[in-house]
């Protein structure tokens, strides 16, 4: 895989089938284990043979800790950006050094083309206040980008100007615009409740983020709280993360997919390097190829389960320490 950025994000947003994604995954790997220096080190604390890994059930996972503690870039190349994991005081946070900031935004775009159509389609709105007071989110980036390919006069953020979206909101729905509304779930939750309004046919995505703001809330329970308020359907989620250059997204029900150069594995809680089939609830395991010069294999936080046509759900996170007394591992 020694090839430009564009070369390999040519040849990963054609992915068609299993076969090829499993093709570049492997050359993917093979690069990885040779430049990234963090990355192979890790491979040869489990005693793996780059030689041995010919499919990918074989390629070892990096722990997503690593990006808290480690440099995790390809060998000698430089750094145009660097995103950062929001995170309490003295609490420490991932760092996500990214080469080349065109793979992320060709990553997005194309994602987000996948599953929505063009930007250029929507007002996009976002409401992303913890994201937009602090710097390096790059979900605030990608948002920016979404806004500025959108063209529509309204586009834009919203911090904490709540009435002024909601004026906004109702506009766009009474000029039959097709509108997108990206938030964070505290503050979705707060325009739901200060401004609940009939807007059926806005797309209303959450990103999650409660954690400081507001008591948790069952997903099931937030998502028909927000329905109500709003007069839609659905509701939709994206899942992303620092040390990620792709995304998924759910139209409902918490049911997500993925774009063809990203997909999910689930390991057994117990025993991290053995996956588990359809329907089993586990930790959550990512390939995202569009990761090529940091680490496209990132074992997360995140438990889960895939679904046999190959979608899957986020049931929570769990920590070290919770593993074994947690009650989701029963599946």
């Amino acid at each position: 895989m020694i090839i430009s950025p564009e070369q390999w994000m040519s040849k990963i947003v054609e992915i068609e089938s299993p076969a090829e994604f499993e093709v570049l995954a492997l050359d993917a790997f093979h690069f990885q284990y040779q430049h990234l220096a963090v990355y192979r080190a890790y491979c040869q604390s489990l005693k793996i043979n780059p030689a041995d890994v010919k499919a990918v059930q074989q390629i070892p996972f990096l722990p997503v800790e690593f990006f808290k503690t480690h440099r995790v870039i390809a060998d000698d190349l430089s750094v145009e950006t660097i995103f950062t994991s929001s995170g309490t005081t003295g609490m420490e946070t991932s760092k996500h050094l990214v080469h080349n900031l065109s793979v992320y935004e060709n990553s997005f775009l194309k994602g987000f083309n996948h599953f929505y159509g063009s930007p250029s389609d929507y007002c996009i709105l976002a409401l992303l206040p913890s994201y937009l007071e602090r710097e390096g989110s790059s979900l605030v980036y990608m948002a920016n980008r979404l806004i500025q390919e959108s063209g529509h006069p309204k586009s834009g953020f919203y911090l904490n100007n709540l009435s002024e979206l909601a004026v906004t909101l109702q506009q766009l729905t009474n000029s039959q615009k097709p509108t997108l509304l990206l938030g964070v779930t505290y503050a979705l939750l707060d325009l739901a409740e200060q401004f609940p309004m009939q807007i059926p046919n806005a797309i209303i995505m959450e990103t999650g983020g409660m954690k400081g703001h507001r008591v948790e809330l069952v997903k099931e329970a937030m998502h028909k709280q927000l329905q109500q308020a709003f007069g839609v359907t659905h509701i939709h989620s994206e899942y992303g993360m620092t040390e990620l250059l792709s995304q998924g997204y759910s139209k409902g029900d918490g049911i997500f997919q993925t774009p063809p150069w990203m997909k999910i594995y689930i390991r057994d809680t117990y025993d991290p390097f053995s996956y588990l089939t359809a329907e089993r609830n586990g930790g959550i395991n990512v390939i995202d190829l569009a990761n090529s010069y940091s680490c496209c294999f990132i074992e997360t936080k995140d438990l889960g389960k895939t679904h046999t046509d190959g979608t899957f759900s986020v049931l929570g996170r769990f920590d070290n320490s919770d593993i074994r007394g947690c009650n989701l591992m029963v599946g």
